[in-house]
């Protein structure tokens, strides 16, 4: 009897087991609220049907044998299918003849926005026939799923705050209102099982995919996306938590079986047959094993064609730091994958400097040795994986020496960014603002990564095109700032971006016009130290749009056709001509740069920045268009590629056809900028 007994408790907890297994993938494999199976009457129709949300039904293991004449998917009001109905859309938006489905899922949305509580059946079904070869018919007092909100932050500390927050799909959090001063030190946005919350939880990236401690928050609206695999319905609570201290700043329980829609997000696993792995960022993350006297790296990135990564060892014990860097650049040209040894000086790049390069340079151009063996590389489904080694100890003095398993964790830096056209790394677009703390040498491997995720995002549009095209005006005031992220230089000119631009009368890289014949002058305050190679820019025209005519080689020189700013001696070396004083926009100490792209246009964007200007007078560059003239032209960096932009020259105002600024915002867009500059 006790046998029969043991038998029998281990029977049922082996059912426990499988129900909570069950009910595990159930909220895992989450796809709306379900509606109930398609009753098969003929033709091989069957399938899963779910509601989304009360436009979309979702048909899970879809089947259909295909050889109706003339059939379609049919909704309707009346009490069964039949003529009284509708056609509804297939998957792709047509109302085609249905062809042959096998165990496919596929989304379908009513016609002219009608909802799910207007119908009271689906059907797979023909015309011709009159006949319904399968169906579902929707319960009464249906509920579609819809965005659910729930209460609010608890106020704990830290000034955290919200307004109620928002569940917008099973993997989306909408927190409006949000306010956090910024003064934890290891501050993240943190999920968890339980009754409150714990130290056991999940790192959730921030609303710009970070995984650094949070930034302050001043009345925001945040939108989360829980990472990997998880959902909404695999979590209790939601919290502002520090790890440091282990205390929650504010928090929120997730209520049970929210009616919410399923997350159209699409999610990407990457293996790694390496046995470490460490997320930098929602969409980068670094592969690593130490064997014998190497290390091999795989580092695995969401980037679009044209982005390099960026991994490598601090420039300082002390703080993660790009000065002094040892870095590895990674990126896929074409049909090769390729990882190079990088050098970083200065905050800029690499640029002759009395004869010395400086900035962010390959090894082997200031006279080091390339170290990285680079090994493989793929691009599959958006995913690109590019794996290299290096040894533990380099004889290149400006390689880092790999630390031993007795130092523990170390700083380290990276990036992602575009390549250039001269298959340079640009400025980065994404990188980590706080430290960043690895620990290569350990001793027991850990995976700490999670799947990649894919939103059907929309394009960030550029800030407007400003133009100056006044024809009394002849006098223009060059100076430098920001680019302005992907709205900014590299929305307006479609061009990677070093992180400095021109700004002209206060604009940031207008479209200038000017006549031929006519004499114009260039106030240039670009920076006159040639010592710096991050704040030396003599100004330059050019017959090209990229600049950095100092950079080039003496062949690609002779292809470049210089129309001010350059002279020549008599052995033929270029000199700049206007280089002036730097005055210099930039970020205030509280603004982060990566948050450039909030910013709706370049005019909220401009007030943020303060100018710092150098004493001394402006350069002058003094230009007349003449007949030889291209009716396009560049103003441009001597030093520094992609700064500034087009020129029109025209032989009539009159027949001008650029969009020009108003002589008044003209005026008092430089007085303006005149009046900030001192």
């Amino acid at each position: 009897m006790r046998l029969l007994n043991g038998l029998t408790h281990l029977a049922f907890a082996a059912l426990i087991f499988k129900i909570g297994v069950e009910a595990a993938e159930d909220e895992k494999d989450y796809r709306g609220k379900f509606i109930g199976k398609l009753n098969t009457y003929d033709n091989q129709v069957s399938g899963d049907v779910y509601a989304v949300d009360q436009y979309t039904f979702l048909i899970a293991k879809f089947t259909y044998d295909g050889t109706g004449s003339d059939t379609f998917f049919w909704s309707g009001a009346a009490s069964r299918p039949g003529p009284e109905g509708f056609i509804v859309p297939d998957e792709h938006g047509t109302t085609n003849v249905l062809v042959r489905y096998h165990n496919k899922d596929i989304t379908i949305n009513l016609p002219d926005r009608k909802k799910l509580t207007e119908v009271k059946w689906l059907s797979v079904y023909d015309i011709s026939t009159q006949k319904a070869y399968g169906d579902v018919y929707i319960p009464e007092e249906f509920e579609p799923p819809k965005t659910q909100r729930i209460s609010r932050l608890s106020k704990t500390s830290r000034g955290v705050s919200s307004d109620s927050i928002e569940i917008i799909d099973s993997k989306t959090i909408k927190i409006k209102g949000f306010s956090y001063d910024g003064s934890g030190k290891e501050t993240y946005f943190w999920v968890g099982l339980g009754p409150q919350p714990s130290s056991k939880g999940n790192k959730v990236p921030d609303d710009k995919g970070y995984l650094d401690r949070l930034r302050k928050y001043d009345d925001e609206t945040v939108i989360l996306q829980l990472p990997g695999d998880l959902n909404i319905f695999q979590v209790d609570w939601l919290s502002v938590y520090d790890l440091e201290t282990k205390q929650s700043f504010g928090s929120v329980i997730i209520p049970d079986n929210l009616n919410v829609p399923p997350s159209l997000v699409i999610v990407i696993p990457h293996k790694s047959s390496l046995p470490n792995c460490a997320q930098l960022h929602k969409d980068y993350q670094v592969n690593w094993e130490v064997f014998g006297p190497q290390i091999t790296f795989e580092l695995v990135g969401q980037i679009p064609k044209d982005y390099y990564m960026a991994f490598g060892f601090s420039g300082s014990t002390e703080k993660s730091q790009m000065i002094g860097a040892d870095v590895t650049i990674a990126y896929i040209d074409g049909a090769r994958g390729v990882a190079i040894d990088f050098n970083i000086t200065a905050k800029s790049p690499c640029t002759k400097v009395l004869g010395r390069h400086k900035g962010v340079c390959k090894d082997l151009v200031v006279g080091g040795t390339d170290d990285i063996q680079f090994h493989t590389y793929s691009s599959t489904d958006g995913i690109t994986s590019l794996t290299y080694r290096r040894s533990l100890i380099s004889s290149d003095h400006g390689d880092q020496t790999f630390p031993g398993e007795e130092t523990g964790p170390i700083y380290i830096i990276w990036a992602l960014g575009r390549v250039d056209e001269s298959k340079e790394p640009s400025f980065h677009d994404i990188y980590p603002k706080a430290d960043v703390k690895l620990e290569l040498g350990r001793k027991e491997a850990k995976k700490e990564c999670f799947d990649f995720t894919r939103t059907n995002a929309a394009a960030v549009p550029p800030w407007r095109i400003d133009r100056i095209s006044e024809r009394t005006l002849r006098t223009f005031h060059a100076t430098v700032g920001p680019s302005g992220g992907k709205k900014g230089y590299q929305g307006i000119a479609r061009r990677t971006t070093t992180g400095l631009a021109w700004y002209i009368n206060g604009f940031l890289i207008p479209e200038l016009t000017m006549k031929r014949g006519l004499t114009y002058i260039f106030k240039v305050k670009g920076g006159n130290n040639p010592h710096s190679s991050e704040f030396y820019h003599p100004l330059i025209i050019t017959d090209e749009p990229t600049g950095g005519y100092d950079r080039l080689t003496d062949d690609a020189q002779k292809t470049v056709r210089v129309l001010a700013g350059v002279e020549f001696s008599r052995r033929g070396q270029p000199r700049p001509t206007a280089a002036g004083p730097l005055c210099l926009a930039q970020h205030s100490d509280a603004r982060d740069r990566r948050l450039d792209d909030d910013f709706s246009d370049f005019k909220r964007f401009n007030r943020t920045l303060v100018y710092k200007c150098d004493e001394g007078d402006a350069a002058s560059l003094e230009v007349t268009p003449n007949s030889s003239w291209p009716d396009v032209v560049y103003y441009n960096s001597f030093t520094h590629p992609n700064m500034g932009w087009k020129i029109h020259i025209i032989d009539s105002f009159a027949k001008s056809g650029a969009q020009q600024l108003a002589p008044v915002a003209i005026l008092l867009a430089i007085v303006t900028f005149t009046f900030r500059l001192y």
